[in-house]
């Protein structure tokens, strides 16, 4: 089992299909490199697509919650927001967020494998 805590920040995109995914995570991905994996404490974003095509839901895992402060109060949020958005005009097909309320969670419990009970 991971003991690792960590922080996390989840973006939830609804799409209109396997191609809009394909390109959606690549944007996403691009943007993770330009704008976001060089802060101190980012150790991953994790790109997982539904198998029906509808989904693209994406999990940034900080080392703590302080890292992803000091990223959110340091780092250029109004020229990555419209990096974000140019993203979403250049889709070939439809994208919309699905997040409300605040996107970021901490893990409490993980149960791992072994014996049933």
């Amino acid at each position: 089992m991971n003991t690792d805590r960590g922080f996390y920040s989840i973006i939830d995109y609804t799409v209109d299909g396997p191609a809009t995914q394909a390109e959606l995570v690549s944007a996403f991905a691009r943007i993770q490199e330009q704008w976001v994996c060089c802060y101190p404490g980012y150790r991953s974003a994790r790109f997982q697509v539904s198998t029906d095509g509808t989904r693209v839901y994406t999990i940034v895992h900080w080392e703590s919650e302080a890292d992803y402060c000091n990223f959110v109060e340091t780092s250029d949020t109004e020229a990555r927001m419209a990096a974000i958005e140019k993203a979403l005009e250049g889709l070939s097909g439809k994208a919309e967020p699905r997040m409300s309320g605040l996107s970021t969670y901490t893990v409490v419990r993980e149960v791992g494998p072994g014996a049933c009970r």
